[in-house]
């Protein structure tokens, strides 16, 4: 490969890395550049006094787009990765006691919604239907298909307006169903890859038929463990990955980026650069001194950004056996609490909570007779709340673990062996986040597809974008069908 195109990709997130092993398979000689110690991203991984953290994803939702990356490197996916079956997806918790196991079985699925509203079964019919519809325009066709003109999204339109994409997400759950727990149990999915449910666009519903589509899985391993296996097969294959490599700035030569220059000095040439960083930083200040990357940068700040995560990760002395993989404990308010984490101007007195309890599926992440989680907590980002999180961060953290051990996990304090936190203040100083957003931008019909980002910039031929701020968004399978996207560009000028 010694007189092949060269392409560096910058940072490893899921997204980079994918995008890494499809250019590295197909003969683009790949360098892959992380600024922080491990591959990762926002899927890094934290190991403490025997626990393992996954600070990141923890639901992977169609294992058929990762298997599709060792398929194309023609490497068996068993050789790498062990993925289990998460039954029930999610349990669902109300803090009247109710509570709903969210899985794949139709009846089950059934029986337990006749039990909040007996009218709502036909209506979930319905609603699965719809959302069927919408994953196969929305993802199966256009998710890695990426809108480089207005012409693009106007030939999407005609499906668009028959889905009633201007919808939000919670309209069209409501539609169908009456019960008001039941209309969150089937609309908070927007929240996971950034989404207000009121706002986000009802495209966003096909996450239900996704997660109906192919189950949820976790990495043997926890989410570190895919983070390896993939960093693995782009090794294998032949490409350079260097950690501790931080990107200071985009090499350019007029409209044409030469390579990029590291913290230390280096500079690595390269006939294509795709940066997995955030939008933000990417255009504001890798590209700052570039005419084009000043102007981007600057329209995108102007954008609106998905809300940040407060995370707490903690080791307990105990297993918890009450306690499902995946846990949603809603608090006392939807539509309000919501409307005040994407838009402020406070950190809301009350909290919905995602309870991650990876030690039902997988021990392996604590040592004998123990168990790790972790809990996040949506919260404003730090346009709409600037908050000092060295103050506000211990507070928080205590508030939630007073409220899981009174409502979930009795006796948490005295089980209590380690524990973490990661603000929004992490969020923008360890991934250069802009805002401390957790998802980059937010997910709505005016700021997707055609609107987000361009996988392959409009006016530097060369430069690409790859991740949760480019087409189609946030998530594992956004993020990892963003890869492919790019890569079919990347692959199309490059050997063209």
């Amino acid at each position: 490969m010694n007189n092949a195109k060269t392409a560096v990709v910058v940072g490893a997130g899921l997204g980079g890395l994918a995008l890494a092993i499809r250019l590295q398979a197909s003969g683009i000689r790949t360098t892959l550049l992380e600024r922080r110690d491990q591959p990762g991203g926002r899927a890094y991984v934290y190991r403490d006094q025997g626990f393992t953290f996954d600070a990141g994803p923890t639901v992977i939702t169609d294992p058929s787009a990762i298997e599709a990356l060792f398929t194309q490197a023609g490497r068996p996916m068993g050789d790498y990765l062990e993925l289990l079956p998460v039954s029930p997806f999610y349990r669902l918790c109300w803090e009247d006691g109710r509570a709903f196991d969210y899985g794949n079985d139709q009846q089950d699925l059934e029986r337990q919604i006749a039990t909040f509203a007996p009218a709502d079964v036909e209506g979930y019919r319905r609603f699965l239907a719809y959302s069927r519809a919408v994953l196969d325009e929305g993802y199966i066709k256009l998710g890695a298909v990426p809108f480089l003109s207005f012409r693009d999204m106007l030939h999407a339109g005609p499906q668009l307006a028959r889905l009633q994409a201007w919808r939000s997400v919670y309209d069209m759950a409501a539609k169908y169903i009456s019960d008001d727990q039941l209309r969150q149990a089937f609309s908070f999915h927007a929240l996971l890859v950034g989404g207000n449910p009121f706002a986000t666009s009802s495209i966003y519903t096909l996450i239900h038929a996704l997660e109906r589509q192919w189950g949820v899985w976790f990495p043997k391993g926890g989410t570190g463990a895919l983070v390896n296996g993939m960093a693995k097969l782009f090794t294998d294959l032949g490409g350079t990955l260097e950690v501790n490599a931080e990107v200071a700035a985009f090499e350019t030569a007029g409209s044409r980026l030469t390579g990029v220059r590291t913290r230390d000095g280096r500079v690595f040439a390269a006939d294509a650069v795709a940066s997995n960083a955030d939008v933000v930083h990417t255009y504001s200040d890798l590209l700052g001194q570039h005419p084009r990357g000043r102007q981007e940068g600057e329209r995108l700040k102007g954008k609106r950004f998905s809300n940040s995560l407060f995370v707490i990760h903690f080791g307990l002395k105990r297993p918890q056996p009450q306690l499902q993989h995946h846990t949603v404990c809603f608090g006392p308010r939807y539509r309000e609490l919501v409307q005040e984490i994407f838009d402020g101007p406070k950190l809301p007195d009350d909290f919905s909570l995602y309870l991650h309890s990876p030690c039902a599926t997988d021990p392996s992440l604590a040592p004998p007779g123990c168990s790790s989680h972790y809990v996040l907590a949506p919260v404003p980002h730090l346009g709409n709340a600037p908050l000092d999180w060295g103050v506000e961060g211990p507070r928080y953290r205590d508030k939630i673990l007073d409220y899981l051990e009174r409502h979930y996990m009795p006796g948490l304090r005295e089980d209590l062996v380690t524990c973490r936190i990661f603000s929004p203040r992490d969020f923008r100083e360890q991934l250069n986040a802009h805002l401390g957003s957790a998802f980059s931008l937010e997910p709505r019909l005016t700021q997707s597809a055609w609107f987000r980002p361009h996988n392959r910039d409009a006016q530097l031929a060369n430069l690409y974008l790859v991740g949760a701020g480019t087409h189609p968004g946030a998530g594992v399978p956004g993020v990892i069908a963003s890869a492919k996207a790019t890569a079919g560009l990347m692959l199309e000028d490059l050997q063209g």
